[in-house]
């Protein structure tokens, strides 16, 4: 489970999020699994009703196996990757 908090107090969970890739016409062109500079977040599910999506990542503040912290165009957020009862 992921929770997402935006630094103006909303919060989104999902069971998976992916990084996407756009191409020059601003059209989705690939899923990744780990962020960099320049992708943004969605929210499972990966389809056209997916839970949330973020602008493109300007940067990536701090980072560690279950925590990223990252600044988009628009926002700050920090994303925490949470124990499910299965990974324990």
């Amino acid at each position: 489970m992921y929770t997402l908090k935006r630094s103006d107090g909303l919060v989104k969970t999902s069971q998976d999020v992916r990084w996407i890739e756009f191409d020059e016409n601003g059209r989705g062109k690939e899923l990744h699994k780990t962020p960099k500079v320049g992708l943004s977040l969605i929210m499972h599910p990966f389809n056209i009703f997916f839970t949330w999506q973020t602008t493109q990542i300007t940067e990536l503040l701090e980072s560690s196996e279950n925590y990223i912290k990252f600044r988009t165009k628009n926002s700050d957020y920090e994303l925490i990757k949470e124990e499910d009862d299965l990974d324990k």
